[in-house]
C-alpha cells in the first residue's frame, strides 16, 4: 500500500515538475511554444472584447463572440489552476501582481454564472493586456526588460523630482492665468487654470480655453516653447541611465552584477519564491535558494 502511494505520488511530482517547465521554463521548447501560443490566445481575446463593443458587428455575431469569449475564459481559468498547482507556495502566487491579474481576467465571465447584471464589470477582462508583459520575458525581450527597469529604478528620484517642479509650475502659473483673464474669458476656477496649464505644457491644446488678454497670450506662448523642452526632460534622464548601465555592464565582473541584470537570463521562476530573472546557468533561486527545478 505503502509502496503503491509512494509511485502516485512520484507520479504527481513528475506531472507538476513537466507542468512547471512548460508554464515557466521560456528556454524549453515546450516554454517557448507555451508562451507563444499564450500570446496568441491574449491578442485574440483583446481583439474579441472589441468587436463585442461595435453594435453593428455584436448583433449579427453575438453567439459566436460569447463562444469564443467562453473558449478564452476556460482557457485562462485552467492555465490559472495549473499555475497554482506547480506552485510550492499557491498564496504567493493567487495574491502577486500577476496572480491578481490573472484572477480578474477571468472572474468577469464567471460572476456572470451567478449574478445577475455582473456584465458591467466585463471591462475588466482588457486588464489581459497586462499578462504580455509575463510573455514578453522570452528571448531577447528579458535582457532589455532588465535594462530598463534598472535604469527606471536608479532615475526614479530625479525623475518625481523633476514632476513636483512641473507640478508647482503649472499651479503658480495657472494662478496667475486665473487673475490675469478671469471667468469672463472661461477661466472660470483656478482648478481649470492649472488645467489649462498642464495642457498647454504638453503642447495637447484642446482649443476649449483661449486666453484674450496680451499677458495672458505672452503666458501661454512662453507655456508652449517650455512645453517641448519639459517632453524631453524625462528622456533625457532616463537615456543616461540606461547608457550608465550598459557602461557598467562592460567595466563589471559577470559576478558582481546583480541576478537581474545580466544579459542571458533564462526566466525560470522559482516555485517557492515566484522570483524571477535567473541566470541562463543558474540551478537555484538567487533570493531563497530553493532548487529552480521541482
Amino acid at each position: 500500500m505503502e509502496t503503491h502511494h509512494q509511485q502516485t505520488k512520484s507520479r504527481l511530482d513528475l506531472f507538476r515538475q513537466k507542468v512547471y517547465i512548460i508554464i515557466y521554463g521560456v528556454n524549453t521548447p515546450a516554454g517557448k511554444t507555451f508562451d507563444i501560443g499564450l500570446l496568441i490566445v491574449i491578442l485574440l481575446s483583446v481583439f474579441t472584447i472589441m468587436l463585442e463593443t461595435v453594435e453593428g458587428i455584436d448583433l449579427i455575431f453575438h453567439k459566436e463572440l460569447m463562444l469564443l469569449e467562453w473558449i478564452f475564459m476556460v482557457l485562462f481559468g485552467l492555465e490559472y489552476a495549473l499555475r497554482i498547482f506547480v506552485s510550492k507556495r499557491p498564496l504567493k502566487y493567487i495574491f502577486s501582481f500577476y496572480g491578481i491579474i490573472d484572477l480578474l481576467s477571468i472572474l468577469p465571465m464567471f460572476l456572470s454564472i451567478f449574478i445577475s447584471g455582473s456584465h458591467i464589470f466585463g471591462s475588466l477582462r482588457i486588464l489581459r493586456l497586462l499578462r504580455l508583459f509575463r510573455v514578453l520575458k522570452l528571448m531577447e525581450f528579458m535582457q532589455e526588460s532588465s535594462k530598463l527597469k534598472v535604469a527606471l529604478m536608479a532615475s526614479r528620484a530625479k525623475v518625481v523630482v523633476f514632476l513636483y517642479t512641473v507640478m508647482i509650475i503649472s499651479i503658480l502659473i495657472g494662478t496667475l492665468m486665473y487673475y490675469i483673464e478671469g471667468p469672463g474669458n472661461g477661466f472660470t476656477s483656478i482648478p481649470k487654470s492649472v488645467f489649462y496649464t498642464i495642457v498647454t505644457l504638453t503642447t495637447v491644446g484642446y482649443g476649449d480655453m483661449v486666453p484674450v488678454t496680451p499677458i495672458g497670450q505672452f503666458l501661454s506662448m512662453v507655456l508652449m516653447v517650455t512645453g517641448y523642452g519639459i517632453i524631453a526632460v524625462p528622456t533625457g534622464i532616463v537615456g543616461v541611465e540606461i547608457a550608465r548601465q550598459l557602461t557598467k555592464a562592460t567595466v563589471e565582473r559577470p559576478q558582481d552584477i546583480p541576478p537581474a541584470q545580466h544579459g542571458s537570463l533564462n526566466g525560470m521562476v522559482c516555485a517557492h519564491c515566484n522570483r524571477e530573472d535567473h541566470r541562463d546557468d543558474a540551478e537555484y533561486c538567487y533570493h531563497c535558494g530553493h532548487s529552480l527545478h521541482i
